[in-house]
């Protein structure tokens, strides 16, 4: 008899989140330091994955609103990571209806990045399968995140991840976009895309928000439930609450190929200077948006207000009234 507490998964992957998460704190403005200095973390901590921004439309994202990491043009990767002569693969997220990505994302020999990662709402399933499609064709690894999944209806994520099916994305990730999921929710939604994943050589990933500081906790039952891919964040670093804190998931895993040290030092480097300029982690509107099952653009706006960032009644009695 093995104990599961004391051993690890070798098939279980990370990816590191921080740069393009994070980036929707603080429209992606990360000087080129901070970027390098994230990477040379994932590389030393031996992470998997590293996904370092958007695949973002420059007629929607002008450039000069926004930092490199929006729209990840070649020349910028190759300023901080060179020619990536690392395990390390690099990720970009290419959102539907808001990436030109027939024209944008390069062939993969032309570029230095491994996966793109495709996110959608459910009404763009059938333009995701075309992205999918695109960057396989391409090259690429492929992941499928259909957004939002705690407000999508039941028929309709299993009319999706039928169609995610058949397409070649290598994994489908369940993702808690609003952080409103609860355990018995994530054994569900796990156990729901492994029945669709498994049959077509798929793996299920686990991309979780800390709206009700949960982040870490369902990222683990995920895991229990045999999902093999795991987003977190150095610090937690993400749009409003944030994402699953990467300290506490590599902390957790036990694998040997997994150092930690590298990801303290980066805390005490990067991410606590960081945390003095710009604001994110699970603050009383997240709590309750996350409770509601709200995007969390509202708690953000609150945030970002000196005025209104202390109201937490009036903000709950104006969520409330949405509900």
């Amino acid at each position: 008899m093995t104990a599961p507490w004391i051993t690890y998964r070798p098939e279980l992957k990370v990816l590191d989140c921080t740069i393009r998460d994070g980036g929707l704190v603080n429209d992606h403005q990360f000087e080129d330091g901070f970027v390098r200095a994230v990477y040379d973390t994932c590389v030393a901590a031996g992470l998997d994955y590293m996904e370092v921004g958007y695949k973002g439309s420059k007629k929607i994202f002008a450039v000069d609103d926004f930092g490199a990491w929006k729209h990840c043009d070649e020349d910028s990767l190759r300023r901080i990571v060179g020619e990536n002569d690392s395990k390390l693969k690099l990720s970009v997220m290419a959102d539907a209806g808001k990436s030109d990505w027939s024209t944008d994302i390069l062939p993969k020999e032309q570029s230095v990045l491994d996966v793109i990662r495709v996110a959608f709402y459910s009404h763009q399933a059938s333009e995701a399968v075309d992205m999918i499609k695109d960057a396989t064709d391409k090259g690429y690894e492929v992941t499928a995140n259909l957004m939002a999944v705690s407000r999508t209806p039941d028929q309709e994520v299993d009319q999706v991840l039928e169609m995610l099916a058949e397409t070649a994305a290598s994994t489908i990730v369940v993702v808690d976009s609003f952080g409103t999921l609860y355990a018995e929710q994530v054994e569900i939604l796990v156990k729901k895309y492994l029945k669709y994943a498994k049959e077509t050589g798929k793996e299920v990933g686990i991309h979780a928000h800390n709206n009700l500081q949960l982040a870490f906790a369902n990222t683990i039952e995920a895991i229990i439930h045999g999902a093999n891919r795991a987003d977190a964040s150095m610090g937690g670093l993400g749009r409003g609450a944030g994402n699953c804190p990467m300290e506490l998931l590599i902390g957790f895993l036990r694998n040997p190929k997994f150092h930690i040290r590298p990801i303290y030092k980066a805390l005490e480097e990067q991410l606590l200077p960081l945390s003095r300029e710009i604001e994110w982690g699970p603050h009383v509107q997240y709590n309750i948006t996350g409770q509601l099952n709200q995007h969390p653009r509202a708690a953000m706006a609150a945030r970002a207000s000196e005025e209104d960032r202390d109201k937490y009644v009036e903000f709950y009695d104006k969520a409330i009234a949405e509900v």
